[in-house]
């Protein structure tokens, strides 16, 4: 290992350590989630964390706001609000870009119901940096589509959609806006779902280029499409290693739940 590749590694686990965007979860020992969903690893000498969801063992839904219909903002205000017989989570991310009051600003469907139409506007930002895409599902199957394909192809409406942008990986190529490894260093979080159905997300621990970014999706995940998610406000909640961001309000959450009676020993 390189000296900066192990300065990468004892910096990620020094932050592990001290995370001083987290808070405990008092409730972690009320849920058995199974496998740890969710592990540290360093691609090009950047930290990141990637969490696996798997079909026939995760089931994975889309969540905005509460019966008050206010969006939560936070993963404590969800996970406060949760009935007791819930399924256990194995983890969460934040889910798509959001306007000042925390509404989706692209295509939303949770629970079969869709909140916002899909945005195929021009404009500024990230989230116009054609293309871009929807993260999308229905039971245990899950894709990410471009904008345009999924326009063209997706007939029925899913049981959870988000849509952001832009694209990290489309077609198993990066996207071609992106330099190799820019001078535009943030935080980020991203979404993509390989040959077997698994989705994998994944977030920064450190500012990474949008390029590196991609290529951990290409090259490591493989991951044929991937969808960046956002960038400042990107947040992981994983009970298991009792994390809990809360740097920022949220908008939409995607949350990973976890049926024990599913899981294989």
């Amino acid at each position: 290992m390189s000296r900066r590749s192990l300065l990468a590694v004892l910096s990620f686990t020094a932050l592990a350590a001290c995370h001083q965007a987290t808070e405990p979860d008092a409730d972690s020992t009320a849920f058995d989630p199974g496998p740890p969903a969710c592990g540290p690893v360093v691609f090009e000498d950047v930290p990141l964390t990637e969490c696996i969801a798997v079909p026939g063992r995760d089931h994975i839904r889309l969540v905005l706001s509460g019966e008050d219909g206010k969006p939560y903002r936070s993963f404590r205000a969800f996970a406060d609000d949760r009935p007791g017989d819930a399924a256990p989570v194995a983890f969460a991310m934040n889910a798509g870009m959001f306007n000042d009051e925390g509404e989706p600003i692209g295509y939303y469907v949770a629970d079969g119901k869709r909140l916002t139409v899909l945005n195929r506007n021009n404009g500024p930002g990230n989230f116009h940096l054609k293309p871009n895409g929807v993260f999308f599902g229905s039971g245990d199957s899950w894709q990410v589509l471009d904008t345009d394909t999924f326009a063209k192809e997706v007939t029925d409406r899913p049981d959870f959609a988000t849509q952001s942008g832009p694209m990290l990986v489309i077609d198993g190529e990066s996207h071609p806006g992106f330099d190799p490894d820019g001078t535009s260093l943030k935080m980020r979080n991203g979404v993509g779902v390989d040959e077997t159905g698994r989705a994998h997300f994944v977030i920064s621990e450190a500012p990474v280029s949008f390029g590196r970014f991609a290529r951990y999706f290409r090259d490591v995940a493989r991951t044929p499409n991937a969808l960046f998610l956002d960038g400042s406000v990107s947040s992981l909640w994983d009970p298991v290693h009792e994390r809990m961001d809360s740097r920022v309000p949220l908008g939409p959450l995607v949350v990973v739940e976890r049926d024990p009676r599913r899981v294989q020993k």
